[in-house]
């Protein structure tokens, strides 16, 4: 017979093996960043890289929405003289 499902029990295992290795990946990926701490500040490199990261993101937001402003502003004819 072609095409069989495989046991009960054999699903179980493999999807208990599929999660173990899942969450062996994620803590291997995890750890080494972390167990580098800055010594001045005593942070975990992880958190400082995070933290620096959204704020370069949240200016470079704030130039590309006043961009974007700027534009609609003269497609209306609303914009600043400058």
């Amino acid at each position: 017979m072609t095409g069989r499902v495989p046991a009960h029990g054999s699903i179980k295992h493999s999807i208990r093996h599929e999660r173990q290795r899942s969450s062996t990946l994620e803590e291997d990926d995890q750890v080494p960043l972390n167990k580098i701490v800055i010594p001045i500040l005593g942070f975990p490199l992880g958190f400082y890289m995070a933290a620096q990261g959204s704020l370069i993101v949240f200016v470079v937001m704030l130039f590309v929405f006043a961009r974007q402003q700027d534009k609609i502003d003269r497609e209306f004819g609303v914009a600043e003289d400058e």
